[in-house]
């Protein structure tokens, strides 16, 4: 069978990358061995989002008192919330579903294999078939990284990654984390909510890796009010059935829980769909590509976690959609100076641009301003007793904005102003006219804007 395009990887580079062929006019064959979505949509993203939110209607109840309402006998049934994430991820699937076939896009459920590239296209075997594709992208995804810690046993039913802890339908009495990155802060604050004694071990300094550290200690200590234990600067050295043993400041630790979550960090997939046939150049991090996302072999191209670069589910949508727009003649690149990160903690962290770290190690000349969420009336109306904060850089020479940093609740529903604000070049004085709707969470932006002097 022969097709413009075949894609590996059902995910969202792969499946975003299809649809936008498809709608071209292009006649796409997409390759997924379990579910449409890929890890995002079925083991990652979307099932711990609606697990959060369950949590964050509990953390609303208990504290309801706050806004003149009372809740007795508040209970929660884990087993019920569970059910629902599958519910809400089988329905997206099905959207998934939907629009490969309002596209025209042939989908194969299964395991695909690279088998050699022609100078007319690349041969690809998939069950009893075969198919060829003028063009190939691969988006294969990554996986969980479980690290070589003496006593670290996937097998054992009480360590898991965050593919095993989705699939639980009961809630443990305590929780250790190893790794307080994204994926682990967010299961921290999960379960905190149901109220499971958690403990999270990171090795760095720091909680979630390169975000913006003031605002990531400000987040250590609203959980560690709410009774988390953060145990920062620490290393992992054994597991003994359920004690975790770390080192911290030269002093061997342990602490002992009813499960443990491994989350620190993923790796790309890069075996077993015979990449090695056709010689694409790999590194460290993952497949090679360059800002058109195209490998060292002609007509391969490479999108989302495989390439190591960026992990994250919207930045591999915008690299499949780079690969489309350059097979179709419209020329373009991939920018990352404007990919927002979000943690879907409660509450909410999110970022887009420069830090202030990576600011000065570029040697930018940048000024800074930080206001707290409560200058936003909406947000003192939604928040009692809430507090946040939202930090803007602007460059000192051309008075653009380099990076926006908010915590508080909705902050991930407002950082897409602040992406377009970064990847457009926008100067104070330029936004300063933007007519912002009020009374929203979002006019502290603006009001961070006129903050500068």
């Amino acid at each position: 069978m022969k097709f413009d395009l075949a894609i590996i990887g059902g995910g969202p580079g792969g499946y975003v990358a299809a649809e936008r062929a498809g709608a071209k006019g292009l006649n796409v064959v997409l390759f997924e061995k379990k579910a449409l979505g890929g890890v995002c949509l079925n083991e990652g993203c979307i099932p711990t989002k609606t697990l959060l939110y369950s949590a964050k209607v509990y953390d609303t109840a208990k504290n309801a008192a706050k806004y003149g309402i009372s809740s007795n006998d508040l209970v929660f049934d884990y087993a019920k919330i569970a059910k629902r994430k599958d519910k809400v991820v089988r329905k997206l699937v099905g959207g998934v579903r939907l629009k490969m076939k309002q596209h025209n896009v042939t989908v194969v459920n299964e395991n695909a294999t690279i088998l050699e590239r022609k100078e007319d296209g690349i041969c690809i075997a998939a069950g009893e078939e075969s198919y060829f594709a003028d063009k190939l992208i691969i988006a294969t995804g990554s996986e969980a990284f479980v690290p070589p810690i003496p006593g670290l046993n996937m097998d054992d039913n009480h360590i898991m990654t965050n593919r095993e802890i989705l699939q639980s339908t009961t809630i443990p009495k305590s929780l250790a984390i190893i790794g307080g990155g994204v994926i682990g802060m967010e299961f921290a604050s999960l379960y905190n909510s149901f109220g499971v004694e958690v403990t999270v071990i990171e090795m760095m300094d720091k909680i979630l890796g390169e975000m913006d550290v003031e605002m990531s200690q400000m987040l250590q200590s609203i959980y560690e009010k709410r009774g988390v234990k953060i145990e920062l600067a620490a290393r992992v050295t054994e597991i003994k059935g359920h004690d975790v043993i770390y080192e911290k400041n030269g002093e061997q630790l342990s602490t002992s829980a009813e499960n443990i979550l491994v989350s620190v960090g993923r790796r790309p997939v890069t075996n077993g769909f015979g990449l090695e046939n056709i010689g694409v150049e790999l590194l460290k991090s993952g497949i090679k590509v360059n800002e058109k996302m195209e490998t060292t072999v002609p007509n391969v191209y490479a999108i989302g976690d495989v390439t190591g670069f960026s992990l994250l589910a919207h930045t591999a949508s915008r690299e499949g959609e780079v690969v489309v727009n350059n097979i179709t003649g419209e020329n373009d690149t991939m920018s990352y100076n404007a990919i927002p990160g979000v943690v879907y903690t409660n509450p909410e962290f999110s970022g887009v641009g420069h830090t202030e770290k990576t600011a000065q190690a570029q040697g930018l000349d940048y000024s800074i301003t930080s206001l707290p969420m409560a200058y936003a009336g909406r947000f003192v109306a939604e928040n009692e007793g809430g507090n946040g904060l939202c930090k803007v850089l602007v460059d000192n020479n051309d008075k653009k904005v380099l990076g926006v940093h908010m915590l508080g609740n909705p902050s991930s529903e407002m950082i897409h102003g602040a992406c377009m604000t970064v990847q457009s070049g926008m100067t104070l004085d330029e936004l300063k006219k933007v007519v912002f709707p009020h009374p929203t969470v979002s006019e502290i932006f603006k009001e961070a804007i006129f903050d500068f002097k």
